[in-house]
């Protein structure tokens, strides 16, 4: 096990402070992480997981082994995506999640949204289930906020789609 962390990078699709429902079931915590394609953490993430695949496999992968926490962005079609690697991890376990000073944060908080920048930490596994095959997966062990950056899914009207209309008598009311 030689955990992972990424640093700087978009964070997408959290569910950090409640489990991940789909179809009305519970399932885990996860995050994706946006990293640019051509950046050296992408090219870093990458050697891990080669590293990983090699160490387990003794450099023979099992046939059909799907390397599902990696996914080129520009396949997606989500804000944000383009140009990017997509690095989904997920625990059963609620992760870490603290602020830029360490100190923990709550869903309250609202410093942790879709579109900030993070730091986090995961690690790779490997999966057989009869379900889901013979699998790559990462373990989320921990996200630190880093910095504010575009939300995504925010609104696409701009606010210059409107008029100033602050100097109005508001008794024109219905």
């Amino acid at each position: 096990m030689a955990k992972l962390m990424l640093k700087n990078v978009r964070l997408s699709f959290p569910a950090l402070f409640r489990k991940a429902v789909f179809n009305g079931q519970e399932t885990k915590y996860e995050a994706t992480f946006l990293i640019p394609k051509d950046s050296a953490l992408a090219e870093t993430v990458r050697e891990a997981c080669d590293a990983f695949i090699a160490e387990k496999f003794q450099g023979k992968p099992p046939k059909g082994l799907k390397l599902t926490c990696i996914a080129d962005g520009d396949t997606k079609e989500y804000d944000g995506y383009e140009g990017m690697l997509a690095v989904k991890a997920a625990s059963q376990h609620r992760p870490l999640v603290i602020d830029n000073d360490k100190t923990p944060l709550t869903e309250d908080d609202n410093r942790i949204y879709a579109g900030c920048m993070v730091n986090a930490q995961i690690d790779f596994w490997f999966s057989d289930h009869a379900l889901g095959g013979k699998q790559i997966l990462a373990t989320l062990y921990g996200v630190q906020f880093h910095k504010h950056n575009s939300p995504f899914g925010g609104s696409s009207v701009s606010v210059d789609e409107f008029d100033d209309v602050s100097d109005e008598d508001d008794s024109d009311s219905f």
